[in-house]
């Protein structure tokens, strides 16, 4: 092969280089109807450490659910409210070292909403 054989070659596979990268789909920008997350109204948002010793006293089968229940006793008397929500983030953090090793203590932002939900979140960090 020439120099010049070589050289056509490199332009042609740069070609279908550029030919691919315009032929793929761009990505739809989501419109505000198929927005999936709603905005929840913030009326109130703390950030707590929980102390979850009591977990740690019940069977070694039965402490990540205990853990989850004493954490939601612990923001509703502290929050003052009925209905409390565990994220998916705090539950996976509970879940992470299986049913027999909950966390000691665990670090929480709880976000009351304008219907009197509390969700509780993972601290945000500043």
């Amino acid at each position: 092969m020439s120099k010049e054989e070589i050289v056509e070659d490199k332009e042609t596979v740069e070609e279908r280089k550029e030919e691919t990268v315009e032929a793929a789909p761009k990505p739809k920008k989501p419109t505000e109807e198929e927005k999936p997350e709603e905005e929840i109204e913030i009326v109130e948002e703390r950030a707590y450490t929980v102390n979850l010793r009591e977990a740690w006293k019940a069977p070694r089968k039965h402490r990540a659910p205990r853990a989850i229940r004493v954490l939601k006793e612990f923001v509703k008397r502290n929050m003052k409210v009925e209905s409390v929500i565990v994220s998916n983030e705090i539950n996976e953090e509970v879940w992470s070292r299986s049913i027999e090793k909950p966390p000691r203590k665990l670090k929480i932002r709880a976000v009351k909403d304008k219907e009197g939900n509390v969700i509780i979140y993972p601290p945000t960090k500043t």
